[in-house]
């Protein structure tokens, strides 16, 4: 792609690779450089946290902030009680207004770390789309915005299509999400002037349908700007680890195991990782990203830092650091690595090694953790542990013991 952008935000989202695609660069560019444009990402509350796989949109949200412009975070409490069916294979589970109302809760802890919102012209806007999808009648819903959506042209959408080629059920009720996400976008411009939706690739066709529409109702000229699925280079998707979703709320999951996960990043990936998660320059991300051998660790480290930093603040990145320092190098226990405590009445006349290792999170199950133990890949104080048949009592927990799987997964368990 040869367009070569005037306008900051732009020119960072092409070098650092954020841009998948956009519907009119030059009509983008131009908005951009003529005066502060609001632009919007949506956010379903389908848990009380975002994780790691949502972190490129909220920083392109803070780029935008960072060169001039108004981010808004649009929460979905309408349209979580519809669910997106986007490259679903099945329907998402239906929650009671309360559940989406805490998991708002949740998820706006997480913007504040990363955008300003304050009453400047730049200042960011948290808004909430039940605040006009809530009221709208039906039948003024359907004669005034429905009668604009052609059905065959949502069949061929890639995400309902995909779902249709398998033959799997797509309920009327996910179907018209792609409806009300367009209208979110129509009302965003309506009200707040805003002029571009972000978002990933797989959200192309909604976005599309947002400009569509608003052109046809307003009359107004809006944009849309994707960023690319990741995945990371062994193929999997961005935000899943071993043990799970990687939270973005340290209440669910500690600054020292979100740190350990940017730790372990794949040396092909560390690179492109810099440019997307953190704000070093363009040239330091190459020279980190072009390290080899174990210099690469190095970089791995100063990633981990600096996206811990702005997730969490500079003194859990470098308690984090310090942790992993003391448990790698010093063969130490560190004082922040997850801890479980445990009460006599827990311990009893003793409890087994299998149960530790589950409680401690590190194997999902008893089966899991004595699989580990019989492949070696258990250890008990740093000394490899064989005897899944260990019993330990409270007289063995007078001191923290510290547990291992494998040599990047560590834990302490203490008497509480």
């Amino acid at each position: 792609m040869t367009y070569h952008p005037k306008s900051d935000f732009m020119r960072v989202m092409m070098e650092r690779g954020f841009l998948a695609d956009c519907t009119d660069y030059q009509g983008l560019d131009e908005a951009l450089i003529k005066g502060v444009v609001p632009g919007y990402i949506g956010f379903d509350a389908t848990a009380k946290s975002l994780h790691v796989g949502s972190l490129i949109q909220i920083m392109m949200l803070r780029w935008l902030q960072k060169t001039g412009h108004k981010p808004i975070t649009l929460m979905g409490g309408g349209t979580t009680k519809v669910g997106d069916p986007s490259f679903r294979a099945d329907e998402r589970p239906l929650l009671t207004p309360e559940q989406i109302d805490d998991n708002i809760d949740g998820i706006k802890q997480v913007f504040a770390k990363y955008i300003s919102y304050d009453d400047g012209p730049t200042g960011a806007l948290m808004l909430n789309n039940a605040e006009w999808l809530d009221g709208l009648n039906y039948l003024d819903f359907l004669r005034d915005i429905g009668r604009h959506f052609s059905v065959n042209r949502m069949l061929s959408f890639e995400s309902v299509k995909s779902r249709l080629d398998r033959e799997q059920s797509l309920s009327f009720l996910e179907f018209n999400y792609m409806i009300l996400q367009a209208y979110d976008f129509l009302e965003l411009n309506r009200r707040y002037g805003c002029l571009v939706q972000f978002g990933g690739s797989d959200q192309w066709g909604n976005i599309v349908n947002g400009i569509d529409l608003t052109r046809r109702v307003l009359d107004h000229e809006i944009y849309g700007l994707t960023s690319p699925l990741l995945t990371t280079s062994d193929g999997k998707k961005m935000g899943k680890s071993a043990d799970g979703a990687v939270w973005l709320n340290a209440d669910m999951r500690s600054p020292y195991e979100f740190w350990q996960f940017w730790r372990n990043t794949t040396d092909a990936d560390v690179g492109r990782f810099l440019k997307l998660y953190t704000e070093l320059p363009i040239e330091e991300c190459n020279r980190l990203g072009a390290l080899a051998g174990s210099e690469i660790n190095d970089a791995k480290i100063i990633l981990a830092n600096e996206v811990t930093m702005l997730c969490h603040g500079a003194e859990a990145a470098a308690a984090a650091e310090a942790t992993a320092r003391e448990v790698f190098e010093k063969g130490g226990i560190g004082d922040d690595l997850p801890t479980v405590a445990l009460t006599s009445d827990e311990i009893g006349d003793g409890i087994s090694i299998v149960q530790l290792i589950v409680k401690t999170g590190l194997a999902k199950s008893g089966k899991e953790a004595k699989r580990l133990i019989a492949e070696n890949g258990a250890r008990l104080d740093d000394e490899p542990l064989t005897d899944a048949g260990l019993m330990i009592d409270a007289a063995a927990l007078a001191n923290p013991i510290k547990l291992s799987a494998g040599k990047k997964r560590h834990a302490l368990v203490k008497m509480g």
